[in-house]
């Protein structure tokens, strides 16, 4: 394969950062010039300059006025990570949702600087792009979309998650597919499929705050499961706890979770997979953030392994796409006749217009090219993010490498407590998720997630700067 200039720069980019990272090249130490590099590397000065601009924009290097580029960051000083959460007795019933109205009153006021919003704002996604998609549909569907979809969901946008599937290991069809709006409804209908009230789920701690809420809305119970912050679930507990509390589902993000950003490996995932079949229990995967990985290819889903029906893979467009638009999927393997009897029931149909118009924007190809740019910007903004928490919060403060998603999970001295610390960031017009919302434990009190889906910026800096110093005065 030739190799083009853009693949050129990356490739001396990765070289570089390798360098820093194995300490090869120190914190401080001089870069060479351009010119050096391009004579070093063999290529042009164009493709030089476009090395170091791309490292400068990871924040690994800095540029010095009429004195060249230095290494400004090594990723090895990157504070610890945080804990392990402690195993619990017993299922809990579930009490969130007023704290949880607490944190997202002010989300309409666009004066606060919003660290809350695990989802990439509305200037990193292709509006314009979307926009001439839903023109196209308007034209194609019959009567422009106002009439109701067939049950299953559109055929088109179900045709082309079909292919979307190869990516993680897949090959599945379109009859597989049943699209529903968004992904918290994707869940709904798999949890109605797969539970009754009263019964037990076992879910990730910390878990998102909104499958806890789902939970309470179904009279469920959740036993909440040890989750390590780069492996995932404790599998160990998992399949000891399944018999012990007669867990009936278990849901779980197995791919970036929200809010410890951690990744099961494939191994691990076969593992789980092997134990839903032991235990003849369904697995509810909420692959959400699978699609915004850091590395050089998609993550493997648990679906990628199952291979008798159990697990139901529940996905979106609302973190990578389109928000607003809530459309979202589910391949409910062999619970597929109940979910589609509890969306007959529950919903009928989706909206015609946005699931159409996704489904020709994925057709014509932009999605993945979309895709890749996306990824290359919140890469480089979680480490800008994990740099400054390193350099203005306490010292002790321990944060999550995730290697995708957009959020990061800080962990701090025991003596903090966040939701204090959330009322005061308030009044200084600063938004985040204090840690106790993840839990249904009283658990995390001294922990906080902090989105770094907003673009860097001077607004960016001075508010982790600020936050950084509110800490420092509770401690």
């Amino acid at each position: 394969m030739i190799k083009t200039a853009d693949h050129l720069y990356l490739q001396v980019a990765e070289n570089i950062e390798q360098l820093i990272e194995k300490e090869v090249m120190k914190m401080g130490e001089k870069l060479p010039s351009v010119r050096m590099l391009s004579k070093q590397q063999g290529i042009s000065l164009s493709t030089a300059f476009q090395a170091y601009y791309h490292l400068e924009g990871k924040g690994l290097i800095e540029s010095r006025p009429k004195s060249g580029y230095y290494i400004r960051y090594n990723m090895r000083r990157m504070p610890a990570m945080p804990s392990t959460c402690q195993p619990v007795k017993k299922a809990s019933e579930v009490t969130v949702s007023d704290m949880v109205m607490e944190v997202f009153r002010h989300m309409s006021n666009d004066s606060i600087l919003k660290f809350s919003v695990a989802t990439p704002p509305v200037e990193i996604l292709p509006a314009a792009k979307m926009a001439k998609a839903v023109v196209h549909a308007l034209r194609e569907l019959p009567a422009g979309g106002i009439g109701y979809e067939e049950l299953q969901g559109n055929a088109l946008l179900r045709g082309q998650i079909a292919r979307m599937s190869l990516s993680w290991g897949c090959a599945a069809t379109a009859d597989e597919v049943v699209t529903t709006n968004g992904c918290m409804d994707a869940l709904t209908l798999c949890l109605s499929a797969t539970t009754q009230p009263g019964d037990t789920i076992a879910i990730e701690s910390p878990a998102y705050y909104g499958a806890l809420q789902l939970a309470e809305s179904m009279g469920l119970k959740v036993l909440e499961v040890p989750t390590h912050p780069v492996t995932g679930v404790d599998l160990d507990y998992l399949d000891k706890a399944i018999p012990k509390h007669k867990i009936k589902a278990c849901l779980f993000v197995t791919n970036f979770n929200n809010p410890l950003g951690s990744c099961m490996p494939d191994n691990n995932k076969k593992e789980l997979v092997a134990m839903m079949e032991k235990y003849d229990i369904a697995l509810i995967e909420d692959d959400i953030y699978g699609d915004l990985y850091f590395g050089k290819q998609r993550p493997a889903s648990c679906k990628t392994f199952d291979k008798n029906g159990h697990v139901l893979l529940c996905n979106s467009f609302s973190k990578s796409l389109a928000p607003g638009y809530r459309v979202g999927w589910t391949m409910p393997g062999k619970y597929k006749e109940k979910v589609l009897r509890m969306k007959q029931n529950h919903s009928i149909a989706c909206g015609s217009l946005a699931h159409a118009a996704i489904g020709h924007f994925l057709e014509i190809g932009r999605y993945e090219f979309h895709l890749r740019n996306l990824r290359k910007t919140l890469h480089t903004q979680s480490l800008r993010y994990a740099q400054a928490i390193s350099e203005y919060f306490p010292e002790s403060a321990c944060v999550t490498r995730p290697q995708g998603g957009c959020v990061l999970w800080v962990e701090l001295d025991d003596s903090i407590n966040t939701f204090d610390l959330f009322q005061q960031a308030l009044k200084n017009k600063i938004s985040f998720c204090p840690g106790r919302i993840f839990s249904l434990q009283n658990r995390y009190n001294n922990c906080l997630r902090i989105s770094y889906g907003n673009p860097w910026s001077k607004q960016v800096d001075d508010g982790l700067k600020t936050l950084g110093k509110l800490i420092r005065k509770m401690s």
